[in-house]
């Protein structure tokens, strides 16, 4: 076995590891989406309920979807509900 070294000022330094990644969330941000009025009270409610997703971390989301989805939902089914039929009026039969 040999004694030999090598020679320090020709050995590279040894460089530090990279740093773990961090996983740390982002705070939550608004989208900047902007949800223009469609002139229906009832679907543009739902439609501003969408942002209050904007104050929620990603996992809070899915349940302001489901609420506005459900709510949509409900809306168009009212709009394809048919009134009820007007009475008839009672005939006159004065002669």
């Amino acid at each position: 076995m040999s004694d030999w070294m090598p020679d320090p000022e020709t050995v590279p330094e040894a460089t530090p590891p990279p740093a773990a990644p961090s996983y740390d969330t982002a705070p939550p941000a608004p989208l900047g989406v902007v949800r223009t009025p469609t002139g229906h009270a009832g679907v543009d409610a739902r439609l501003e309920r969408l942002a209050d997703a904007d104050h929620l971390p990603a996992d809070g989301h899915t349940e302001v979807y489901e609420d506005v989805h459900r709510g949509l939902r409900d809306e168009l089914t009212a709009l394809d509900a048919r009134p009820a039929p007007a009475p008839t009026p009672a005939h006159d039969n004065r002669s």
